[in-house]
C-alpha cells in the first residue's frame, strides 16, 4: 500500500472521527439517517440470501439514477444465473425506495457504508462477497482497497468518468493508480470513459466499452407508460385541452428557472396558450421558484394541487413538486428542455424523454452525459441552444410546427431503440467474474 492510500485511510478516519459527535447530534435532532445510521458505519442486520452456496454480490450504486441503471443489469445477470445472491447499496434514501420498489424480492437492499475503514471492513466481513461491483463512477477508495485486502474481486460497470471528474481524479492519481490497479474489470460507457479510466491507472487489458444500461430500461419504462390511457391519464392531471402545446423544463438547477421563464415569457407572445411545466432537480427550491414566477406576475400552481381531473387548473404555469413522476410527464410534452445544461453542472439525463419521441433541447455544459448527447445529434434528435433567446425560438420553432416536432422526436427515440443490449454485455462480465 503506498504512501497516498495511506494518506487517505488516516484522513479520512480522523474526519470521520472528528465529525461523529456532531453527526450523531444532527441525527438526534432532526431524526434524519436515525434509521439508516447503524448501516452506514458497517453494523448490518443477519443477511440471508436466498441460496445457500451460491455466488454472491455486491452491488454499489448511490442514487436514483444508479439504481436505475442497477435495474436491467441484474435482470440479465438473474438470467444468466438465476441462483446469484445479489445485495445492493445505496447511499440515499431515495435511492434506496427506489431499489426496493423496482428490484425483485430476492434481492438484499442495504445502506452503504461509510468510506471509513473500520466501516468498510465490517460491511464487507458481514456481506462477505464473491465480487464487488460499483456503479457509474462510486470510486471509494477505503472500500476498494479494503476488498482487495480481503480478496475479495472488485470492478466497474457501466463506468463513465466525466471531464469534471477527471481533473478531480488528476489531483489524486498516486491514490487512484493504486486503487484501480487492484481492480479486476472495468465495463465502461464509451470509449472516453475507458481512456480517461485508463489514464487514471487502470491496466487497459481489463477495460472494455459495453454502453449505457439506462438505456435498456427507459425503453422498457416507456413502452409500459406509452399506453393512450396512461398519457391521457397525465393530459387530463394537467387539464391540457387539444392543441395546447406543452413546453416542459426537467431537472432544472439553480438559476436557470430565471432563464426559462425569460424564454417562456417570449414564447407567449406568439402562442398564448403554451403551457410550462417546471420540474426543479431538487424540491426544497420549490417555494423559491413559487416566488420568482410570481415576482413576475405570472400564474402558477403546484402539481399536488391540481387532483385528478384537471378541473383545478387555472394557472399558465405548472411546478412539478413531487418525486416519481417526471419520467412519465415527458408523455405529454411538446418539447422538452432538460436543466443543469445551461449553467455549468454537467447536465441531465436527456434520454428520458428521447424514449417518448420528444424533441430534446439542452444547454452547451452536457459534460456529465456526452454519450447520450453524441447520440441524440448523431441522429437529429437533440439540439443544443446557446441561452434563453436561443431556447425560446428553438420552443416556438417546435410549437408551430408539431409534425416537425413529431419528427425529431422520433428520430430521439429511434437513436436509443438502436444502442439497446448494454445491460446484456455488462451482466455478461459480471458473470464471467463470478465464475473465473
Amino acid at each position: 500500500m503506498n504512501p497516498a492510500c495511506l494518506g487517505y485511510m488516516g484522513l479520512t478516519s480522523g474526519l470521520f472521527l472528528f465529525t461523529l459527535p456532531y453527526i450523531l447530534l444532527y441525527t438526534r435532532l432532526t431524526g434524519r439517517y436515525r434509521s439508516s445510521f447503524s448501516q452506514r458505519i458497517g453494523v448490518y442486520p443477519a443477511l440471508n440470501p436466498p441460496y445457500a452456496r451460491s455466488p454472491r454480490l455486491w452491488l454499489h450504486a448511490v442514487s436514483m439514477g444508479e439504481v436505475n441503471a442497477a435495474v436491467p443489469i441484474i435482470e440479465a445477470l438473474q438470467t444468466l444465473e438465476p441462483r446469484c445472491n445479489i445485495i445492493l447499496s445505496t447511499t440515499t434514501e431515495h435511492g434506496q425506495k427506489l431499489a426496493k420498489t423496482r428490484l425483485p424480492s430476492d434481492v438484499i437492499c442495504i445502506y452503504a457504508p461509510i468510506d471509513f475503514i473500520l466501516s468498510v471492513t465490517s460491511a464487507l466481513r458481514k456481506i462477505k462477497p464473491d465480487l464487488l461491483v460499483c456503479l457509474e463512477t462510486e470510486l471509494w477508495p477505503n472500500l476498494l482497497m479494503m476488498a482487495n485486502l480481503m480478496g475479495i474481486k472488485t470492478a466497474i460497470v457501466n463506468g463513465r468518468i466525466s471531464g469534471r471528474a477527471i481533473k478531480r481524479y488528476r489531483m489524486i492519481r498516486p491514490l487512484m493508480k493504486e486503487v484501480l490497479g487492484s481492480m479486476s474489470f472495468f465495463s465502461m460507457i464509451q470509449e472516453i470513459d475507458a481512456r480517461r479510466i485508463h489514464e487514471m491507472g487502470a491496466a487497459p487489458e481489463k477495460i472494455q466499452v459495453n454502453g449505457n444500461a439506462k438505456y435498456d430500461l427507459l425503453l422498457r419504462q416507456s413502452d409500459n407508460w406509452v399506453q393512450p390511457d396512461q398519457v391521457r391519464y397525465w393530459r387530463q392531471i394537467f387539464g391540457i385541452r387539444e392543441n395546447e402545446p406543452v413546453f416542459l423544463a426537467g431537472s432544472t438547477r439553480h438559476s436557470e428557472e430565471e432563464i426559462i421563464l425569460d424564454a417562456y415569457q417570449k414564447v407567449v407572445q406568439k402562442a398564448p396558450n403554451t403551457l410550462l411545466i417546471l420540474a426543479p432537480r431538487h424540491l426544497e427550491r420549490v417555494r423559491r421558484i413559487e416566488k420568482i414566477i410570481k415576482a413576475r406576475e405570472l400564474s402558477c400552481q403546484l402539481r399536488t394541487c391540481l387532483g385528478n381531473n384537471g378541473e383545478n387548473r387555472t394557472a399558465p404555469v405548472i411546478i412539478l413538486d413531487t418525486m416519481g413522476e417526471l419520467q412519465a410527464i415527458y408523455s405529454i410534452a411538446t418539447v422538452v428542455f432538460c436543466g443543469g445544461s445551461l449553467t455549468p453542472l454537467g447536465g441531465q439525463n436527456i434520454l428520458e424523454p428521447a424514449v417518448w419521441a420528444k424533441p430534446v433541447l439542452y444547454g452547451p455544459y452536457m459534460e456529465d452525459f456526452l454519450d447520450a448527447r453524441s447520440l441524440l445529434e448523431s441522429a437529429g434528435g437533440g439540439i443544443e441552444v446557446k441561452d434563453g433567446n436561443d431556447l425560446a425560438e428553438k420552443v416556438l420553432f417546435f410549437v408551430a410546427r408539431p409534425d416537425r416536432a413529431q419528427k425529431t422526436g422520433n428520430s430521439a427515440r429511434r437513436a436509443v431503440e438502436m444502442n439497446q443490449g448494454a445491460a446484456q454485455k455488462h451482466a455478461e462480465a459480471i458473470y464471467s467474474l463470478l465464475h473465473f
